[in-house]
């Protein structure tokens, strides 16, 4: 049965696509969503970018046809921009005021008795709440949101005769059908035991492009740090392959993310320059309450935000004061030398980094169309990684599923150029790993 899809303005904020994401059904755009649009376009930021777009898309359907009678959409449905109605007296929030937020519930609660079945979709959590009370059916909206398979670690474990475990030592490869297993799928790392002793296990990792399992050979170091877990390994044989251009690691806090992104940049841009720079950048969001101006110039002003980065290179690098040496701290000089850069995803767009293996640190704060912008800077030979906890968000406008490191997680997964690693076990001290898991 056809619906109608009643859109807040926070859907349309959040996705400028959404009115063609309902197929062949209804779409219903009230006219204060309109008003409210026309509030935030002037501003610098996405959602600005947002409302722009969704301006000029409706206003090229105009084309088509008067907005207020309808207009089609390419998955045969309809759009249309409804005048709205006037607040029934019997309407059970009419208590004199009429905001933008009153006028959409209304026309919802209006059309879902004269035309339903109708749907209202917000993502304003109480504003469902008080259509449920009403009799609106309301619901998040979900398009570019990805539902998390708690079960998916980018790793399984397989059971193999022992013949088998030998045979991949041995041969160094094998194919996916002799394992007896069903297809993984590319950069997915096997955690084999063999069946007479499940003490005696193989790490291996299947190809990114042929159904082919090979073993995972790591170095006795990297930077200075060897794994501790076999999710580590895992991270590790990702994060030091150069056919793997794009890896996202997610997982709790001290579970090792950021320092073995960054240990394996460094082994990749200064002991063996595979690439030209390292570029280490987060987004800026404050947990709590923001501090306000920052004095000084741009570095000075980074410096906080970009603490948690330096913390991580001094323990990688050495822990010795700048003024020891006469060249200064190691951290300074790759700056100096250009051979590492540190900075804030502010500036990122319009750039392209050929032959450069970029961390993104913090990418749980990112929408998924700033997600897109990041990765699509990588230019030829060059390696992004994506780090970040999804139970962490500062960012107030996503969450654990519409975050830009989960979108890019899941809905890359299976590309032979992406891999991904859920790290699960705290590696930091007693403490942290008590407090992820229990606070």
């Amino acid at each position: 049965m056809k619906k109608t899809f009643v859109l807040d303005t926070n859907v349309l904020l959040h996705d400028p696509n959404s009115p063609f994401s309902f197929a062949d059904n209804d779409v219903v755009i009230p006219i204060a969503v309109i008003e409210e649009i026309d509030r935030f376009k002037k501003e610098m930021t996405e959602v600005g970018r947002n409302a722009r777009a969704v301006s000029r898309a409706l206003d090229r359907l105009r084309e088509q046809g008067h907005l207020t009678d309808g207009v089609p959409t390419s998955g045969g449905g309809t759009l249309r921009i409804h005048l709205g109605v006037p607040i029934p007296r019997d309407f059970p929030f009419m208590d004199g005021r009429e905001g933008a937020d009153m006028r959409i519930l209304a026309l919802a609660w209006e059309l879902s008795r004269s035309h339903p079945p109708v749907q209202f979709i917000t993502k304003d959590t109480n504003l469902r709440l008080k259509a449920d009370a009403v009799g609106v059916h309301a619901e998040d909206y979900v398009e570019r949101s990805i539902v998390p398979d708690p079960e998916w670690l980018g790793w399984r474990e397989a059971a193999v005769p022992r013949e088998v475990l030998d045979r991949l030592f041995s041969d160094k490869a094998l194919a996916v059908a002799e394992l007896g297993i069903d297809d993984p799928g590319p950069n997915v790392g096997l955690l084999l035991r063999d069946l007479g002793d499940p003490q005696h296990t193989a790490l291996a990792r299947r190809r990114p492009v042929q159904p082919i399992v090979a073993p995972i050979v790591l170095p006795k170091s990297v930077s200075g740090i060897k794994p501790r877990n076999v999710e580590q390994k895992f991270a590790l044989d990702l994060l030091l392959d150069r056919e793997v251009s794009l890896v996202t690691l997610v997982g709790k806090a001290g579970t090792g993310k950021t320092l073995l992104a960054l240990a394996a940049g460094l082994m990749q841009t200064v002991e063996k320059p595979l690439y030209r720079r390292l570029v280490v950048a987060r987004p800026i969001f404050p947990m709590g309450r923001d501090l306000g101006y920052l004095p000084g110039d741009l570095d000075e002003k980074l410096r906080p935000w970009m603490q948690p980065i330096w913390d991580n290179l001094q323990f990688l690098l050495g822990e010795f004061d700048a003024a020891s040496g006469p060249d200064g701290h190691p951290i300074e000089q790759l700056i100096d030398r250009g051979t590492l850069e540190i900075e804030a995803l502010t500036y990122i767009r319009g750039r392209s980094l050929p032959r450069q293996l970029m961390i993104v640190d913090e990418a749980q704060n990112l929408t998924p169309h700033e997600v897109k912008t990041v990765i699509t800077r990588v230019g030829e030979e060059a390696k992004i990684v994506l780090t970040g906890d999804p139970d962490q968000i500062d960012n107030p406008y996503v969450d654990a599923s519409s975050n830009g490191l989960s979108y890019a997680s899941q809905r890359l997964r299976g590309e032979p150029l992406a891999g991904t690693v859920v790290l699960t076990r705290g590696e930091r001290s007693k403490l942290a790993e008590m407090a992820a898991d229990r606070l």
